[in-house]
């Protein structure tokens, strides 16, 4: 798989040690260089009192309209609990084909489950949605290979138990779209 430049964009207070990992796991994954800058919008707007969460909708439509002219995809990282209207929440969106998706670091961290700190499966699981969100960028779906990145996660559980790879069908399935994106005049 092959991109040209990713950036990364962080809303809020990161770990920029554990961005980085993220960023050389997904320039692995994807042959891509990534750019990481910080954000800065007042999240309060998109804030959802009754459900006291952050309208993954709204903000991916932000996310969107950020201009990095020497970007292909645009990934933004929040530290903030996300929902869209017919899920209890998520962990991150993107749009199929398209230029944006987002992650939230919120649920993926131990914390949330009463169970100690744990860096190193943090950063696998940042790694994971980062790759699966990316992934739908590029036109990949969910896969129904248990292991495959690409495979839906529900639960925290779910991202655990899936490698931080594309599997060979997604990789194959993404090479095709390419060729054929290539072979109509796009660039």
């Amino acid at each position: 798989m092959s991109l040209q430049t990713i950036t990364f964009v962080s809303f809020g207070a990161f770990d920029r040690e554990l961005l980085e990992k993220t960023a050389e796991a997904v320039a692995e994954e994807y042959h891509c260089a990534i750019t990481i800058r910080d954000g800065h919008i007042d999240l309060s707007e998109y804030f959802d009192a009754a459900r006291r969460q952050y309208n993954g909708n709204a903000l991916i439509k932000v996310v969107q309209l950020l201009s990095f002219p020497e970007s292909d995809k645009t990934l933004a990282f929040f530290n903030v609990d996300l929902f869209v209207p017919i899920l209890t929440f998520i962990f991150g969106q993107a749009y199929l084909g398209g230029n944006a998706g987002i992650v939230s670091m919120y649920r993926l961290d131990n914390k949330r489950y009463g169970m100690p700190k744990n860096n190193q499966l943090l950063l696998e699981r940042l790694i994971k949605e980062a790759n699966h969100e990316l992934g739908h960028t590029l036109g990949l779906i969910h896969c129904k290979e248990p292991l495959c990145v690409m495979h839906s996660s529900t639960y925290v559980e779910d991202i655990d138990q899936k490698s931080r790879h594309v599997c060979n069908k997604c990789h194959d399935e993404f090479l095709a779209k390419q060729n054929s994106h290539q072979n109509s005049g796009g660039s």
